[in-house]
């Protein structure tokens, strides 16, 4: 019966693990998607940013915050 129950408690963590793996990959297309939003704003390619958020995520949206307006 204890094994039964240690089977359980791994499947859950595995699905925990999954849930938040899924969350990280929404919260950074979310960034992106804000940052393409950020660079419209500042007169540059919303399109071009959204794929620059998308391989560098923060580090984009540092750089666009410190970028002037064109």
């Amino acid at each position: 019966m204890d094994s039964q129950s240690v089977v359980q408690i791994e499947v859950q963590t595995d699905r925990e693990v999954v849930v938040m793996n899924e969350g990280y990959f929404v919260g950074w297309g979310t960034l992106a998607l804000i940052n393409a939003v950020l660079a419209q704003g500042k007169n540059r390619s919303g399109f071009n940013w959204f794929l620059l958020s998308l391989l560098l995520g923060p580090v984009a949206t540092f750089f666009l915050a410190l970028s002037e307006k064109r």
